[in-house]
């Protein structure tokens, strides 16, 4: 909303020498948004409403604000009510009920029963207006995804109750933001013991964060959509070759001993390949499990498995890589009789200089005092998209969180993607209005969207907390990226309108935050994996939130799972058919998904699944959850990482010193 308007509020609702608290502009600001009310009409409303309950008109908070929006929706009721009656007991001289609709002033028939808990952002009108010419090319700012009265399929419709439109329109019904439940409740506590500190009072100097890149975002930029089917073929071969090298150098086996699970042998052997279904349909499951080889070390054939031998113990999904023990000795089937385990990357270390150095950074520039306190800890608050409900555009949840971090002084804050979601029914109908400082609407685009809704709440943090580093991490879901395919290369920033302090990096991504490594994927695979791997009756780790993290720990890779899982599986999305934009996977680069050569200290994987904070085999697996559901809001993460402390033997050693951040990071998953 302008500047104005909110003097204007402050006008009309504030008292001398004071301006209105936060969360009363908030509330009134989505009161005129859902009802279209202008600061006039709206302080009329107040007035009468005083009146009426026999108030003062000064005792304005946010509850007494929320009385008046159930007044004048209760009042809308019943005049929508009052109006369906008079339609339907109305004599027409014929069966069409375009009459009714047209003395509505609903074109489009949208409105006939609507009552006004509908989106904010992205308002359905209700003045009557004017009928458009059929052969117009619809504005970018409102495109109707309803049926028209001009369509057969119109005539013999029902007036639709609120929750049916809805219904129609692919949008799930909303509770207000305001009115979430349970607001800042910690649900999950990683590392419960570590005390957090006192809150910042005011920001520090400068940043205390340095950020280093551990991968080159340049090769992130190939051409999308230019995918060759040999190209793919052998990546997928090299990775099946790759993993026997590492089995082979690592576990100390004989050359001799490898051999293809597809070839009939009496001799025991060990083989590698990719797990995988001999049909293209279904779950996998033990009778539809195969082996396949590399081309260099089977043909590139499939080998049944038998898994009887296991007893149970086995845990598996299509894509991938496993190394069996077993004999083929009927040429049918391989059978089973171990599962190696496959080595796991190195945990991350530094010198214990370079240690030292990120340790006196904490402090706060070098302006700070000198003491033989410990440093603070670093404050980093983790959140990903959607940004916003399904009826609205407010992006209320982005704002939530910024405000958390301007509130605790928060080091970094972190966002993944979508920002601008492609699945949501607003952006995927075109059915919203941009801000008026959006300024000629026939030249707007999806940049000026995220400058305008987006950009301005991590403007106003920054504003409020400049040391502060924000990263931003893009989904294949985000319609302003052309980059449509992963893995995926960072969004140009170019005509976002977003501060210096945010820097756009790529998906995945992995890059040091001071000592820490941090591993970073907007795939959500862990709900690819609960819905496609085969475990047995006597699997090793029963819970899934701790077997997912460590297939890709050791897969080496952010999304090993292949084929992605059908879209029809994935969750309902908000488009008219239902089915979500899904992986986009590039084959011909998926090495760009792979762990670098060390494991990340943490790694973070949003995902529809519940939140959780994990440390599986040294890393620190954070699900932060969605910071907005399809009916309302969802959660975030906020990990206080303590400083890290290098001995004197260490020191004296000069060797490298592994990073542990799992021992002192404290996590906490809190509802927005």
């Amino acid at each position: 909303m302008a500047e104005a308007d909110l003097r204007e509020l402050n006008e009309q609702f504030g008292v001398p020498n004071k301006n209105l608290e936060p969360d009363v502009v908030s509330e009134l600001r989505s009161i005129m948004r859902m009802h279209l009310l202008s600061v006039q009409d709206l302080y009329f409303k107040w007035e009468s409403y005083c009146i009426k309950m026999d108030m003062d008109g000064n005792s304005l908070s946010v509850e007494h604000l929320r009385g008046l929006k159930q007044d004048i929706q209760d009042a809308l009721e019943r005049s929508n009510r009052a109006h369906q009656v008079h339609i339907k007991t109305e004599k027409r001289s014929s069966g069409t009920p375009r009459a009714a609709v047209k003395n509505s002033g609903d074109v489009y028939g949208m409105l006939e029963g609507m009552v006004p808990n509908t989106p904010g952002t992205g308002k359905l009108n209700k003045s009557a207006p004017k009928r458009r010419n059929p052969n117009e090319t619809p504005s970018i700012t409102r495109v109707k995804g309803n049926i028209l009265s001009s369509s057969p399929d119109y005539k013999n419709r029902s007036p639709l109750k609120i929750e049916n439109q809805l219904d129609s329109m692919n949008i799930v019904s909303a509770t207000s933001f305001n009115d979430r439940p349970n607001p800042g409740e910690v649900i999950e506590i990683l590392n419960e013991h570590l005390n957090p500190p006192g809150p910042v009072i005011v920001p520090y100097a400068e940043s205390r964060i340095k950020l280093n890149a551990a991968f080159d975002l340049k090769k992130l930029g190939y051409k999308t959509l230019a995918m060759k089917s040999s190209e793919a073929s052998e990546i997928l071969d090299d990775r099946i070759d790759d993993f026997l090298v590492l089995v082979r150098d690592q576990l100390k086996i004989d050359e001799s001993e490898f051999g293809s699970a597809a070839s009939q042998s009496t001799t025991e052997i060990v083989a590698v390949g990719r797990i995988a279904s001999d049909s293209s349909e279904g779950k996998l499951n033990a009778a539809s499990l195969v082996l396949e080889t590399s081309r260099r070390t089977g043909g590139g054939l499939r080998a049944p498995l038998n898994l009887k031998k296991l007893n149970g113990r086995y845990q598996f999904f299509p894509g991938q890589i496993a190394a069996l023990r077993g004999i083929n000795s009927s040429g049918k089937e391989f059978v089973v009789q171990e599962v190696l385990d496959l080595p796991l990357l190195p945990n991350a270390a530094s010198s214990p200089a370079v240690i030292e150095a990120h340790r006196e950074r904490l402090r706060g520039g070098p302006d700070a005092m000198e003491s033989d306190d410990e440093p603070a800890p670093l404050n980093i608050i983790l959140g990903s998209g959607p940004y916003s409900a399904d009826d609205n555009l407010d992006f209320e949840p982005l704002h939530a969180i910024c405000s958390q971090a301007a509130d605790t002084c928060a080091d970094a804050l972190i966002l993944t993607g979508p920002f601008i979601d492609v699945d949501h029914p607003l952006i995927s109908t075109g059915d919203f209005d941009l801000p008026e400082e959006a300024g000629d609407l026939d030249s707007a685009t999806m940049s000026t969207v995220f400058k305008y809704m987006i950009s301005p709440a991590l403007n106003r943090l920054v504003a409020s907390n400049p040391t502060i580093t924000i990263l931003l991490i893009p989904s294949v879901r985000d319609v302003i990226d052309r980059h449509v395919s992963w893995p995926q290369d960072l969004i140009q920033r170019k005509d976002l309108g977003l501060p210096k302090a945010a820097r756009i990096v790529g998906n995945p991504m992995t890059l040091f935050i001071n000592e820490m490594l941090l591993g970073v994927s907007s795939q959500d695979i862990f709900w690819d994996l609960t819905h496609e791997e085969l475990i047995g009756s006597r699997t090793v780790e029963p819970n899934f939130s701790s077997r997912a993290p460590k297939y890709l720990i050791e897969q080496r890779h952010y999304f090993p799972i292949f084929p992605s899982v059908d879209r029809k599986k994935l969750p309902k999305a908000g488009t008219e058919d239902g089915l979500p934009t899904g992986a986009m996977l590039d084959l011909s680069y998926l090495k760009l998904g792979e762990m670098m050569e060390v494991r990340p200290d943490v790694m973070i994987i949003p995902s529809a699944l519940p939140p959780f904070a994990k440390v599986v085999e040294s890393v620190l697996v954070i699900n932060p959850g969605y910071l907005s559901k399809r009916r309302g809001a969802g959660t975030y993460a906020r990990m206080t990482l303590f400083p890290p402390k290098v001995t004197e033997e260490e020191l004296s050693k000069g060797e490298m010193v592994h990073h542990k951040v799992f021992e002192r990071a404290r996590v906490e998953i809190t509802r927005i």
